[in-house]
């Protein structure tokens, strides 16, 4: 792992029509949160560049090199493709580590772990998708057919760039489209990395292309092509709302966003082990520095153990080492970046001057690394109706709030605009029941926080987006359904 420290990484290029090429744009430095050092240089692609890789992925997929091959040919290469991630998941996840800053025992797993754990899923599924045939009378044949879309737009987040990235290209690809791949200009590393693997893997040229990039340049000619079909999304509201706004601007592409949450996690008195609860709460909201979609960023407790349960997490937090996330012993890594690790610090300071209490942490840390490190911070006091309850911090800020009764718990995790994720913990079975049927979310956990597979979906509801990644239903954005009527 030192050695891959060390390694220099060359200045990267764009992957477009299967050739890596230096496209019109400017070259950007790519800043490691580890020391703050310059890792190596992205291409900023141009809407030029971007327009040629929607071309390329239109005229691969319009003569059937990949959207017309066999399934089993699909499921041959996919597979491989996982098989290629998994011998070189020590090179993806310390390139990533290096570039997002994610700790290296949570890398392994969720990043390369988890892209071929995708890819073998979706590879093994896109030849059980079957279309259907209607019940209609006996002189009538109507038949529905599922038929890849086309030109897929992916923009992704630098949170778990690999892992998120495998949810929308595994069964974008599995269902015959083909791929014009944005990611985010400070984790865009792994993903140029995928397209080599993908290449030796026999996917032809054209089918995926990665542009790197601004949000504001790139991500802005991807959205308003009038050649991609699908637009999928994971990242902020804001941007959300400039994708449909692309959309709407250009040929009504379909857009499907996951935007974030401030996800709620609820502690009864009578959970049934509140120090592990604890520990397990911890964890969820301050794993990756708090850079994770469906962090518990919410804490609601009954107020007969508020002060035992905040004291128990507290002290679990404490305990968590942050630093650099090449030592295996580090629990938190980086912040991805510096202006992330300034809006934290603010969240903070405007937490305390709403009249919360500052219970835990609060402050950037280990500044003389060079590095972007905030410590775990816990505040208490925190009313549903402050800044810090109401806005995703996406950092490792934790807002805790007491609760009396079950009605008003359900009440405090449904009063913000958001609907991702949500814990519950209890032993009263009925309560857990009411609880996953009464709280907004697409994911409810139930005496544990995180760690659904690829089994089943994710997404959310309100103003945390639409459409799912991963299990079976991701295949719904990448296909479309086609009525054929036949008179006997």
């Amino acid at each position: 792992m030192n050695e891959l420290r060390r390694h220099p990484v060359a200045p990267q290029k764009l992957y477009i029509d299967g050739a890596w090429e230096e496209g019109s744009g400017e070259a950007q430095d790519v800043l490691s949160p580890i020391d703050g050092s310059t890792l190596t240089t992205i291409i900023c692609a141009s809407a030029t560049d971007v327009d040629r890789a929607v071309a390329a992925a239109r005229r691969a997929f319009d003569d059937g090199r990949w959207s017309r091959t066999a399934p089993a040919h699909r499921k041959k290469v996919l597979n491989k493709l996982a098989n290629l991630i998994e011998a070189n998941a020590l090179e993806l996840a310390v390139l990533g580590v290096r570039d997002n800053g994610t700790e290296i025992g949570m890398a392994l797993k969720a990043e390369p772990g988890s892209a071929a754990g995708t890819f073998r899923y979706y590879a093994e599924a896109l030849d059980k998708v079957y279309g259907e045939i209607a019940p209609t009378p006996g002189n009538v044949l109507g038949l529905v057919h599922k038929e890849p879309v086309g030109v897929v737009g992916a923009i992704v987040p630098w949170n778990f760039p690999l892992m998120i990235g495998a949810w929308k290209l595994a069964p974008a690809l599995a269902a015959g489209n083909s791929v014009v791949l944005k990611p985010a200009e400070t984790a865009s590393l792994s993903l140029l990395k995928l397209a080599e693997l993908a290449a030796e893997a026999g996917l032809p040229d054209g089918v995926l292309n990665v542009v790197t990039g601004k949000g504001s340049v790139t991500g802005e000619a991807l959205a308003m092509s009038m050649d991609v079909d699908v637009l999928v999304f994971t990242g902020s509201g804001g941007v959300g709302r400039r994708l449909l706004e692309y959309s709407a601007r250009s040929n009504l592409k379909r857009c499907y966003l996951e935007l974030g949450g401030k996800s709620p996690n609820v502690v009864f008195a009578d959970a049934p082990d509140l120090e592990q609860a604890a520990k397990i709460s911890a964890a969820g909201i301050f794993r990756n520095a708090g850079q994770v979609c469906v962090a518990g960023s919410r804490l609601l407790v009954e107020a007969s153990v508020h002060d035992e349960f905040v004291e128990a997490l507290s002290r679990h937090a404490a305990a968590m080492k942050v630093g650099d996330p090449l030592d295996l012993t580090t629990n938190i890594g980086a912040v991805n970046n510096i202006p992330q690790l300034e809006g934290n610090l603010g969240f903070v300071s405007r937490a305390v001057e709403d009249g919360a209490t500052l219970a835990l942490g609060g402050s950037r840390i280990l500044e003389e690394t060079g590095g972007y490190y905030m410590e775990p911070t816990v505040l208490t006091g925190v009313q549903p109706q402050h800044h810090v309850a109401q806005n995703e911090v996406f950092g490792p800020v934790l807002a805790v709030t007491p609760f009396t009764s079950d009605a008003e718990a359900v009440q405090i995790a449904n009063s913000t605009k958001f609907g991702l994720a949500a814990g519950v913990w209890t032993s009263n079975l009925s309560r857990a029941h009411h609880m996953v049927r009464d709280i907004q979310a697409g994911v409810v956990h139930v005496n544990t926080y995180g760690g659904p597979d690829g089994t089943v979906p994710l997404g959310g509801v309100k103003q945390s987006g639409n459409g799912h990644d991963k299990s079976m239903h991701a295949f719904d954005k990448y296909f479309d359904l086609k009525t054929a009527w036949m008179q006997l």
